[in-house]
């Protein structure tokens, strides 16, 4: 069996990119790339494959659809055309309203600026949760989805390891425990390693590729 640290050095070779940089979204704690990972996670929290949310927040740039006040100024058709762009068919009706609501109440609640929860919940898990729930499509799996991407650019929520990136240290044969997992991605980011265990719980030929490496190099 090879060791923790091969096989998290193995994992991030082969799946070592967040949801939101396949998504394009440059990391940043400003306005934009936090709302378009906000979207993103209440994409990828559906029934759906993740290569279509990614393809569907793609769409949504590209059709103009990048901040707040354009999301809420769009017409119902608009949003639902985009999505479908992206593939996101299934839930596009649904969706679009749920886009159209959430962007209203992070102008009347926060300005548009999703620093704002940041600076309301002042570090408080369960504060930050709480708000974020507010925002129509973004349930509980949907807020882990957020604080996983965000993490690396907010650091009083790191390590951020849910449920899903821990299935995928199961998987692999990693430890449980979050601090052991951060301590062997070393300056990676935790963010990063967070979705590469999610593409591992959720790929078994990942975890199985990982495992194949960190064989081979030990």
């Amino acid at each position: 069996m090879a060791g923790t640290e091969a096989v998290v050095r193995a994992l991030l070779d082969v799946a070592g990119r967040t949801y939101a940089r396949e998504a394009g979204i440059r990391p940043g704690d400003t306005p934009q790339p936090l709302y378009r990972t906000l979207v993103l996670a209440c994409l990828l929290s559906a029934r759906i494959q993740a290569s279509i949310a990614v393809a569907t927040s793609r769409a949504l740039y590209d059709a103009g659809l990048r901040d707040p006040r354009r999301m809420a100024d769009a017409t119902w058709q608009h949003r639902v055309d985009a999505l479908g762009q992206g593939g996101y068919r299934r839930y596009d009706e649904r969706t679009a309203t749920q886009l159209g609501d959430g962007a209203r109440l992070l102008l009347d609640s926060w300005g548009g600026d999703l620093r704002r929860v940041r600076g309301e919940a002042d570090g408080d898990v369960s504060e930050v949760k709480k708000r974020l729930r507010r925002v129509p499509g973004l349930g509980p799996t949907g807020v882990d989805i957020f604080l996983r991407e965000v993490q690396d650019v907010w650091p009083e929520y790191a390590p951020y390891l849910d449920a899903k990136a821990l299935q995928g240290a199961e998987r692999l044969g990693l430890p449980s425990e979050v601090s052991a997992l951060a301590r062997a991605a070393g300056d990676t980011g935790t963010g990063v390693l967070a979705a590469a265990l999610v593409r591992a719980a959720l790929d078994s030929s990942v975890a199985e590729e990982c495992l194949r490496r960190a064989k081979g190099a030990g």
